[in-house]
């Protein structure tokens, strides 16, 4: 599908208000995706696994307007209190799709969202927050027209998304979500995530996401920021390489089963997603000690123990502790008897693979 296929050029019903509520799930990136190109398209491919407990909850009201606005008309909430800071945000979205939902300026919207996670956890939450509100505009958009399949209404409201936040494409399904374009994988895209096409071994099926909060703090660098610094890093050329290697290596590892492999891949991406802040120009680390001292204690209890234990890392210092669902007990008790002593007043949050957002 291209992007001309998602303009909305007329409405077969009209509507005068009214109100819809999506809850829609973070995720977390396998391999990253860091670097991007105009109109929020990806410098690289990536894939993630959707959660389930972190997740975002929005109610859309809307109200026709008498007239059609020369600006958008909107009210935000978050967790039952006017955040006037967000709505700069919320307005450069709709800046973006309003070529492809031209209806936007002929409502007054009243946005409530809140997070089923701690606010300022260092979860980020504009992959579920957008998701959220792309999912409650597409309703709409059904509404008004119908005869939408969900196929289409799922790749749409991936596309729309995603022109608020990157990552945020990959949370409207479940449970393996591929974005961007990749040769071997038929059906991939920069517009839109995808569920993962090929076959997955039982064993990456339930999967166990513990989040560390190591830091619950404002970054100093945003992610937009560290997306600009990859143009003309010295090595982006070879990292968006290495993404491209990596989804490919996951084929066998996901159809295999083989978790040694994965446990591979999905380190090395960590890791090179903060080489690449690293070394980037004006450089930065987002890593705190803690994140090392708990990356070593993984490392050492997985020598000794021969658990399928990992971490992951997005754009941020706390740690994602993956590991399978049949050695949850042994090593959720590692995590409490030596890891949570890293964490921010001993918070982490237990998750899981999910499978995707659900109308309320």
């Amino acid at each position: 599908m291209t992007e001309k296929d998602f303009i909305l050029s007329s409405y077969k019903n009209n509507l005068d208000e009214g109100k819809v509520s999506y809850k829609a799930p973070s995720n977390i990136a396998l391999v990253k995706y860091w670097g991007k190109k105009e109109n929020q398209i990806p410098a690289n491919p990536s894939i993630s696994f959707t959660l389930n407990a972190c997740a975002t909850t929005t109610t859309l009201s809307y109200r026709k307007l008498e007239e059609k606005g020369a600006s958008f008309s909107f009210d935000l909430l978050f967790e039952g209190n006017k955040k006037d800071d967000f709505k700069p945000k919320i307005e450069t979205f709709f800046e973006r799709i309003e070529k492809y939902l031209p209806f936007l300026k002929e409502f007054h919207f009243t946005i409530e969202t809140s997070n089923s996670f701690p606010h300022s956890s260092g979860i980020a939450s504009s992959a579920s927050g957008m998701s959220a509100l792309a999912l409650c505009l597409m309703e709409i958009q059904r509404k008004m027209n119908s005869n939408l399949s969900q196929e289409f209404f799922n790749k749409k409201a991936s596309f729309l998304a995603r022109l608020g936040s990157g990552s945020a494409c990959r949370s409207i399904e479940g449970d393996i979500i591929q974005w961007g374009d990749h040769l071997m994988i038929d059906g991939s895209s920069d517009l839109y995530g995808i569920k993962y096409p090929f076959q997955v071994h039982d064993i990456f099926k339930n999967y166990h996401d513990t989040i560390l909060l190591v830091d619950k703090g404002q970054k100093q660098v945003s992610s937009t920021v560290g997306h600009n610094l990859m143009h003309g890093h010295p090595y982006a050329e070879q990292r968006f390489d290495q993404a491209h290697k990596n989804l490919s290596k996951l084929k066998d590892v996901f159809s295999k089963g083989n978790v040694k492999d994965f446990i591979e891949i999905v380190e090395s991406e960590a890791l090179t997603l903060h080489g690449m802040m690293m070394t980037s120009l004006p450089y930065f680390v987002l890593m705190k000690p803690n994140t090392l001292r708990i990356i070593n204690k993984i490392w050492s209890f997985r020598e000794l123990t021969k658990a399928n234990i990992c971490f992951t890392l997005d754009a941020g210092a706390n740690v994602h502790v993956l590991y399978p669902e049949n050695e949850k007990k042994e090593i959720h008790q590692f995590i409490k008897n030596e890891l949570v002593a890293y964490c921010e007043n001993g918070q982490y949050i237990c998750d899981r693979i999910g499978f995707g957002a659900k109308k309320l």
